[in-house]
């Protein structure tokens, strides 16, 4: 069986294999442009119509991907699609699905479930199937090795079998899919081989571990070390504000120690589709092993509350003006989960519009990188973003900094808001309408 897994890593050496991305989102589209880019033929695959037919029409649906990046992958080989069947062109079928939690804060393996048992039908001698999404450690042994060896196929001998964790960041400058280091663990030692014969023509540093347990491991570690680092500075803003000192300062005098500090900067909660989600999936696994894993419970309890803490301090500013939080008029300054991107995945910006709304505040908002508030399955809002500009911010009684983005004047915010609630630490000079959260 050697010789199918020696002429799947030629494949992916000659660039002659089809690289079949599953699911077209925030992860999978950079991934197809990076493959698309070096000379691969990539085959998206995705239930999502309106997507499909967007991506063959050359537009994007993500703003900080550009159109004319995907009409050029078109134009030289990409094709999407809503055909599973295809799957059976494909050599590498790369799974990047959501991983979301269910109402009782446990893993939602839905959709890894439905889209590997959507491809395994059309699964063949000589592919592998790599999984990127986010999830507990034993997911691609417990979910995916049982499906994909139903029809026969053996994993290791002629199927091959990988975890490689997501690593994506959407609106940073100084990396990209390329440049951001591949972990990866197979399920068999042939399997890790041909995962990284896969993966190595793209990225630039493949990270080998020894199973899909420890890579699954890995990508937790990740995203629970920032957590719970980001519950403690959030705790630690609260005890500070307390004691009148700014936790801004103070991490950023830190930050100078060359040895032994990472800065974490506090915030109004945490969002995105990793750090709020993640943790939780090794904490519902653990109870399996009949542990507790008390530090990421107690991260998530403190990040949870901080948009009720935004608006506790918003209720005292207003009322320090003699106003009512009921009745006022507040506009929420970014509704993306973090600064530069469109991306509202669990922001906490819509957890704070929501507080308020139904405290009996009339709430909008503005965020140049979203004009139309998204139909979303857990908040309805039917709102646009509000254009900033000084006769509109002194309408309202007060502004809600939720999220930094660049594109937002900040001088002119602070000369027209009647009151300003910062939670992101954009205005350090001390000033009577500033209240920082």
């Amino acid at each position: 069986m050697s010789g199918i897994k020696q002429a799947s890593i030629a494949k992916f050496a000659n660039k002659e294999a089809v690289i079949g991305i599953v699911g077209l989102g925030y992860v999978g589209l950079p991934l197809m442009l990076r493959y698309n880019a070096i000379g691969f033929r990539v085959l998206g695959l995705d239930i999502d119509r309106v997507k499909v037919d967007k991506l063959n029409s050359g537009q994007s649906y993500i703003e900080h991907i550009s159109a004319d990046k995907v009409a050029l992958a078109r134009e030289t080989g990409f094709e999407a699609t809503t055909d599973f069947s295809r799957a059976s062109e494909c050599d590498a079928l790369i799974l990047c699905v959501p991983t979301p939690l269910n109402k009782y804060r446990e893993p939602d393996m839905s959709f890894v479930i439905n889209t590997t048992n959507s491809i395994k039908p059309y699964l063949r001698a000589g592919q592998v199937v790599s999984l990127e999404s986010t999830t507990y450690p034993g997911t691609t042994e417990e979910e995916l090795l049982p499906r994909v060896q139903e029809g026969g196929l053996q994993v290791g001998d002629n199927i091959f079998l990988v975890y490689s964790p997501e690593r994506e960041d959407p609106g940073n400058p100084n990396f990209e899919t390329r440049t951001i280091p591949k972990v990866i663990g197979g399920h068999t030692p042939a399997c890790l081989e041909v995962g990284v014969a896969l993966y190595e023509p793209a990225i630039d540093q493949v990270v080998k571990v020894s199973s899909t347990k420890a890579a699954e491991m890995t990508k937790l570690l990740e995203n629970i070390h920032r957590a719970v680092n980001i519950g403690l500075v959030n705790e630690m803003k609260i005890v500070a504000d307390r004691m009148g000192i700014d936790i801004f300062e103070v991490v950023d005098a830190a930050a100078t120690k060359p040895f032994g500090f990472t800065p974490y900067y506090p915030g109004p909660g945490l969002g995105g589709h990793c750090i709020p989600i993640d943790p939780f999936y090794l904490t519902w696994k653990a109870r399996e092993y009949g542990l507790h894993t008390r530090f990421i419970e107690l991260s998530g309890e403190v990040n949870k509350a901080m948009p009720e803490y935004v608006v506790n301090k918003l209720m005292e500013g207003l009322n320090e003006e003699g106003k009512a939080l009921k009745g006022s008029k507040v506009l929420v300054l970014g509704i993306a989960y973090k600064k530069n991107v469109d991306d509202m995945r669990e922001s906490p910006s819509v957890e704070i519009m929501e507080l308020i709304e139904r405290k009996g505040c009339h709430v909008a908002y503005s965020d140049p990188h979203v004009p139309v508030f998204p139909k979303m399955r857990e908040h309805k809002f039917d709102l646009s973003s509000e254009p900033l500009t000084a006769e509109n911010i002194t309408r309202f009684d007060a502004v809600v900094l939720a999220t930094d983005h660049d594109r937002f004047d900040y001088e002119l915010i602070k000369q027209h808001a009647a009151l300003i609630i910062d939670s992101r630490g954009k205005y350090r000079v001390a000033q009577k309408n500033i209240i920082k959260a």
